[in-house]
């Protein structure tokens, strides 16, 4: 008896030490869509960059710093959510926006992780409405283990009758070894 204790105690910080852990971390950004022309209809070509999804270093990532980890310490990465939010103006809806797709791209490889169609046709509510996107179920491990990741978003509609800005919310579920 007293030798399972003692195996008992030996193994079990062991085998907490090689378990596994996950947190969250979102990134944000902002673009601003330009108004269409007065009295024309102009399609939306393409949907504008969002400067601080360019280039993600995890390691930077102070969610990652709070849990004194890196990119290397990744096991797996799922997305949890993605949003797109209207920040102005208040009473301005969506409903320019047809379809959106955000892909997670490193270097030459890129994999879908949220979309939406039939945008125009969700009904939303005033002020600043919040579109939630379907996710993919993706493991964006290699990609945020990779030296920079960067969110590219596409979409298509019309643009909107008055200049919008817009946030885009990513959350991650971060797997980690605790090794």
């Amino acid at each position: 008896m007293r030798f399972m204790s003692v195996l008992a105690a030996v193994a079990c910080p062991w085998l907490v030490a090689c378990s596994s852990s996950s947190f969250i971390t979102e990134v944000k950004g902002e673009t601003t869509v330009p108004a269409s022309p007065p009295g024309v209809e102009t399609p939306l070509n393409a949907f504008p960059a969002i400067s601080s999804f360019a280039a993600l270093d995890f390691d930077q990532n102070q969610d990652f710093k709070n849990q004194g980890i890196s990119k290397s310490d990744v096991k797996g990465v799922q997305v949890r959510s993605v949003t797109l939010k209207m920040l102005g103006p208040n009473d301005q809806d969506l409903r320019f926006l047809d379809a959106l797709e955000f892909f997670a791209r490193a270097g030459d490889r890129q994999s879908r992780l949220a979309h939406r169609e039939g945008i125009a046709e969700v009904q939303l509510s005033l002020p600043n409405p919040e579109l939630p996107l379907r996710t993919e179920d993706v493991d964006l491990r290699d990609f945020v283990a990779a030296p920079t990741m960067g969110i590219i978003v596409r979409g298509s509609g019309r643009l909107p009758e008055k200049e919008v800005r817009l946030q885009a919310t990513v959350v991650l579920d971060v797997a980690v070894s605790l090794l």
